[in-house]
């Protein structure tokens, strides 16, 4: 369905007001133009002052890197695992194209950090596990090489849950924890988390995460940011470490959604025979991207259901404040706010989840060739190169792990999976008889 959400900056404020940034252009010639501050700056901010010349794709990386040297390890912050050492040689390619064809590709320079389950070639890829530790693929991930292809700059790797595991620390044995920005006592929540910390305290402009059942949403809302679980099948989950393929998609974070859909219409670019689901996507990508939605006043008429069988569901008290406090600015915005029910919710809904993580774990891993220093999943346990918290989790897959099954209801793709259609159906028939254009819960 199309996007119809207000886009809008969030301006907002790291570690007590220290938010100062790294400057591009310091040249201090009377009528030189102001120098350009990349903290807060959002892509579009990035190309105006590219066309100005207040700044060059070198020092735009530049004055990142110094953000990450100020900010990620003094603090305590911890999200980011690896910075790339090609990032500079990169950007100087892109300020030479830029002077020979004087256009900018659609994400020009942007500054991109990526969550360490993404391949990225030459560059080390983990999932956060010890046990990968210096390993670097040869080829990148679909959605890295159309993010590339569209100009952006791998930055930095960001730190994860290990393996994704956890939808609610960023915690690694690659890296360790990862903090929240606005509190570095709170949690970012995962598995996504060194993404969204990274991305709030502007060390990169826009990320990419991976969202298996929150993994995007949950760090997206506790730093701030806007992140989009995708529909499956419309991006390509080529390249990147699965927790549960059937259920698995990566998926832009950013400041805002302006963002965030300037990287999907980088993204969402057709059928990939690396990945099967992505045949469901063809021909859905409206013509002129998405874009086109972003509408400074779509929420005018729009009408947006409340789905209360989730946001009612033993509440934390500020999180319920925080919600009935969003739905009150949904109708300040226009909207027309109603109360949806899905009929036999819970029987449709349940019986939805396989365990499937050895299965297509041992499939990625066997894919990495004799490089690998890890071929199964079996191996990473014997290795002992693991977080604690997860122990339990390696050792509960390995022993009942499933495969994919057609024939087992609740266990197949997404668009062949009785169970798995049937509850689809029912969410849209209820969205259909309500009129409703989106549903609102709590994540």
């Amino acid at each position: 369905m199309s996007l119809r959400i207000r886009s809008c900056l969030r301006w907002l404020s790291l570690l007590g007001g220290l938010l100062l940034g790294a400057a591009c252009n310091r040249a201090p010639h009377e009528h030189a133009a102001p120098p350009f501050e990349v903290a807060e700056a959002s892509v579009a901010q990035v190309h105006q002052a590219l066309r100005q010349g207040r700044c060059t794709c070198e020092q735009l990386v530049l004055a990142h890197e110094a953000r990450i040297r100020a900010y990620d390890q003094p603090t305590g912050l911890n999200a980011i695992v690896v910075t790339n050492p090609a990032a500079r040689a990169t950007a100087r390619q892109l300020d030479a194209e830029y002077r020979r064809t004087g256009r900018l590709r659609p994400l020009h320079c942007i500054m991109l950090i990526v969550k360490d389950n993404y391949n990225t070639a030459g560059l080390q890829t983990t999932a956060g596990s010890r046990a990968l530790k210096g390993f670097a693929p040869a080829t990148d991930a679909r959605m890295v090489r159309d993010l590339k292809a569209a100009g952006a700059i791998v930055l930095a790797k960001s730190n994860m849950a290990e393996w994704a595991f956890s939808p609610m620390v960023t915690i690694s044995s690659i890296a360790g924890e990862t903090r929240n920005p606005y509190n570095l006592g709170h949690v970012p929540a995962g598995s996504s988390g060194g993404t969204a910390a990274a991305v709030a305290a502007s060390l990169g402009t826009a990320g990419l995460g991976t969202d298996t059942g929150n993994s995007i949403r949950g760090p997206s809302s506790h730093t701030a940011l806007v992140g989009f679980r995708p529909t499956l099948g419309l991006l390509s989950r080529a390249g990147i470490v699965p927790l549960y393929l059937r259920n698995d998609t990566g998926g832009p974070m950013a400041r805002s959604v302006a963002d965030a859909t300037a990287l999907l219409d980088a993204l969402a670019t057709g059928p990939d025979p690396a990945d099967p689901l992505t045949r469901y996507g063809a021909g859905k990508v409206p013509a002129g991207g998405y874009r086109q939605f972003l509408l400074k006043n779509g929420l005018q008429g729009a009408r947006i259901g409340i789905l209360r069988t989730l946001s009612e569901r033993r509440p934390d008290p500020q999180v319920k404040a925080l919600f009935e406090q969003a739905v009150a600015d949904l109708r300040r915005a226009g909207a027309v706010v109603v109360e949806v029910e899905i009929p036999n919710f819970d029987q449709v809904s349940n019986g939805q989840w396989c365990s499937v993580f050895r299965h297509d774990v041992n499939q990625y891993l066997a894919g990495l060739g004799p490089t690998a220093p890890v071929h199964t999943i079996g191996e990473v346990l014997a290795s002992g190169k693991y977080a604690p918290y997860i122990k339990e989790n390696l050792q509960d897959e390995l022993a009942h792990g499933q495969a994919p099954s057609p024939s087992q209801s609740g266990c197949g793709e997404a668009y062949t999976d009785p169970r798995r259609i049937a509850f689809r159906r029912a969410v849209s028939a209820a969205m259909d008889r309500h009129r409703v254009g989106a549903l609102v819960y709590p994540t």
